[in-house]
Parts: C-alpha cells; sequence; structure tokens
C-alpha cells in the first residue's frame, strides 16, 4: 500500500467514525429526552434547552472528525 492510499483508508475511517458515532448519541439523547418528558411533561422546557446543547456539542465532535480527515488527506 503507498503513503496515498492509507492516507486515504485513514481519512475514510475517521469521517465514518465521526459522523456515526455523534449520529448514534444524538438519538439515544433524543429518545430520552422524549422518554424523560413523557413521564413529566411540565420539565419539557428544561429538557429541551440541555438537549439542544447537548447535540450541539455532539455535532461539533463529527464536525472536528470531518477537519481532522482533510487535515490527514491534504497533509
Amino acid at each position: 500500500m503507498t503513503e496515498e492510499s492509507i492516507k486515504l483508508v485513514a481519512a475514510g475511517l475517521t469521517i465514518a467514525l465521526g459522523g456515526m458515532l455523534p449520529a448514534w448519541a444524538i438519538g439515544a439523547m433524543s429518545a430520552k429526552a422524549m422518554e424523560a418528558i413523557g413521564r413529566n411533561p411540565e420539565a419539557s422546557s428544561k429538557m429541551q434547552t440541555v438537549l439542544i446543547l447537548a447535540i450541539a456539542f455532539a455535532e461539533a465532535i463529527a464536525i472536528y472528525s470531518l477537519v481532522i480527515a482533510l487535515i490527514i488527506k491534504f497533509v
């Protein structure tokens, strides 16, 4: 395997895992938040704020993996 092919495989794995795992985490967080809101509807505004913040952090991890994949590919 050449150095270029190793870079492409590494970049592909980085973006695949970096997109898949945050997506799984966002789904799990959303499911648990919906369960909690179903049990206690009065707390939905507080949960919504925390959920949006947590989703933003998980999405940031996906963006960081994209940046790392681009760095691996072009450096």
